[in-house]
């Protein structure tokens, strides 16, 4: 009989929940989908904004803002899914801060 009676590394890594997947996954899309629609907007606000309608030019820099905090939103969310998965490398521990002066100093 074997003396090591402990579960193996693989069979206790935990599986991501499918629920916070879905809605990582969820999420991503809709912020992809209202990127793509703001700078859709935006392009054609700039063009009536051209065009000579003042009052564009107020929503092209909106929807502007609106696309950068969506595209923001979005990868903000892969890399939480990243996370979620457990495909994001682990950060290393940071040694712990030495105190000034040698061995004797420490004692």
């Amino acid at each position: 009989m074997s003396g090591h009676r402990g579960k193996r590394a693989a069979q206790t890594q935990q599986r991501a929940p499918r629920s916070a997947v879905l809605v990582h996954a969820l999420g991503i899309t809709l912020a992809v989908a209202a990127w793509g629609y703001l700078v859709w907007a935006a392009i054609d606000f700039g063009s009536s904004a051209r065009d000579g309608d003042s009052r564009s030019w107020w929503f092209l820099g909106l929807a502007g803002v609106g696309a950068v905090a969506c595209l923001f939103v979005g990868l903000m969310l892969v890399a939480r899914l990243v996370r979620t998965l457990g495909m994001a490398p682990e950060a290393e521990p940071t040694p712990a801060p030495r105190s000034p002066g040698g061995k004797r100093a420490a004692r």
